[in-house]
């Protein structure tokens, strides 16, 4: 079960990496109002349970303040480690640094680009209230794009939305080596728990 923001890449890697699981979204727009997104994954989390299928939650704690690692824990399912998908992507340590050094960082990753009308303009209801724009977005001074495979197009929509925004962009090439590793242990945990610690089905490397 993954947010519809890594759905994509969560994808790419199961099939690439031959695991047995099949990749569930839910709605990416949860973001927008995250106390929804415990509601949402707990109904999806007893539905596949109650089919018999082995689950696992490729999200992060998503601004849930905690209420994912509660139902993990009522539940014996396991998600990705951090605070949000920007420290899967580009490790705790180093995302906090960035925060630390300008607290005004808007972060950007390739979804979010793609659907940044949809998804943030749409989501927000900034494209019938445009005036709430600087509610939102007034007291950020920087954005940081996380690119995980960075393209000519995603370029261009990241400097359109930085335009959007005022601000200087800053691009981090971080991949999705990350991402995979932390899946390894999901998918590990999830269908050989006696081989967690490695993370890997028995006789594959």
């Amino acid at each position: 079960m993954a947010c519809g923001a890594l759905a994509g890449h969560v994808r790419e890697i199961v099939a690439r990496r031959g695991w047995p699981a099949a990749v569930t979204p839910l709605p990416a727009v949860l973001h927008n109002r995250p106390e929804k997104i415990k509601i949402e994954a707990e109904r999806a989390v007893v539905s596949a349970l109650a089919s018999g299928r082995t689950v696992a939650l490729a999200y992060a704690d998503c601004g849930t303040y905690g209420a994912l690692d509660e139902l993990c824990a009522r539940y014996g399912v396991r998600r990705l480690p951090g605070l949000h998908c920007y420290d899967v992507f580009g490790g705790a340590d180093r995302i906090a640094a960035m925060f630390d050094a300008e607290p005004g960082t808007y972060v950007l990753t390739d979804f979010l680009l793609r659907s940044f009308d949809r998804s943030v303009l749409a989501g927000l209801g900034l494209d019938r209230y445009p005036e709430l724009w600087d509610d939102y977005f007034g007291h950020y001074t920087r954005l940081v794009w996380l690119a995980q495979e960075p393209s000519a197009a995603l370029a261009a929509e990241a400097d359109r939305v930085a335009g959007r925004f005022g601000l200087p962009l800053t691009r981090v090439d971080v991949g999705v080596s990350r991402l995979e590793q932390a899946l390894a242990g999901l998918v590990g945990a999830a269908l050989w728990p006696a081989c967690a610690s490695c993370c890997r089905r028995p006789g594959t490397r």
